[in-house]
């Protein structure tokens, strides 16, 4: 399986570029996206990959983003929704939306859905990085998505990866039928510059000081997950729609196994970025 193309997101830093370098020694077509340029530039020069760059923060610069990977790829045969982290204070960004709820679920969800015909065309994978703490702080209520009623930081985030589970698990009753395989996954605790803008004394003292080289796993390994699902074969080497730790299926949030809540949060996503939804079961 090799000469694919793969799209990965976060890729100028931690797992996603150390997953790229990895895939793309394989034989893997890797296409690198960043929101530095610097960054995004030096991996993709690196390993002789394309490179995109987006903000997701900006829900503007991921309509272009998939207009640029439309027009360039006539297939994709894997799409890694990697890019996000934990933030400090509540923030609002240009699109009205919090921040953490914006980038870790919302843009991933709006690419994902500008590029759905021709993930359907290619049979894709589409992976998901969420992370443990879906079952530490998560908790999703419908109707406070945005955090509005009482921020802490890392409810949100925890809360914005158990979205992550929740959209496999419906991207996966939606679309398996048509050809797209997914998973969701948490890549381990990894030293990288994730939680960077956290104001959580916890996440300050281990992710921005040494003390992260002592706790942590290096980007290298904390790829191997990512590297796994993108390279194996969805139905044969692991199961789609399902949430994973190591190279086994985990246990999830027990929300991440409501199929009534995973309908309700792609209707609302949906609606807030205003795309039009197709499926063979929607």
């Amino acid at each position: 399986m090799t000469g694919r193309t793969i799209v990965i997101t976060g890729a100028s830093d931690g797992i996603g570029a150390a997953a790229a370098k990895r895939l793309s020694r394989s034989g893997e077509h890797v296409v690198v996206v960043g929101r530095s340029p610097q960054k995004t530039a030096a991996v993709a020069a690196d390993i002789g990959a394309d490179h995109f760059l987006a903000d997701f923060s900006e829900l503007a610069q991921v309509h272009r983003l998939a207009d640029e990977l439309l027009s360039h790829y006539p297939r994709i045969d894997v799409l890694a929704n990697n890019a996000g982290g934990i933030m400090g204070e509540r923030q609002v960004t240009v699109d009205g939306h919090e921040k953490t709820f914006q980038v870790n679920h919302l843009a991933p969800f709006l690419l994902t859905t500008l590029l759905i015909d021709r993930l359907v065309e290619s049979k894709a994978s589409v992976l998901n990085t969420s992370s443990v703490g879906n079952k530490l702080f998560g908790r999703v209520d419908v109707d406070d998505l945005e955090s509005e009623r009482g921020y802490r930081s890392q409810k949100a985030y925890g809360t914005t990866k158990l979205e992550n589970i929740l959209f496999t698990k419906e991207l996966d009753r939606r679309y398996h039928s048509v050809g797209i395989s997914t998973a969701a996954f948490h890549p381990g605790n990894v030293a990288s510059n994730f939680g960077g803008e956290s104001n959580v004394r916890l996440f300050r003292m281990v992710y921005r000081t040494p003390l992260k080289h002592l706790v942590l796993v290096g980007s290298e390994r904390g790829s191997d997950l990512l590297v796994w699902l993108a390279s194996a074969a969805p139905g044969r080497d692991w199961v789609t729609g399902e949430y994973y730790s190591g190279h086994s299926v985990a246990k999830a949030n027990k929300q991440a196994y409501d199929a009534d809540l995973a309908r309700e949060l792609w209707d609302r996503s949906a609606a807030m970025v205003a795309t039009p939804q197709k499926g063979a079961d929607s």
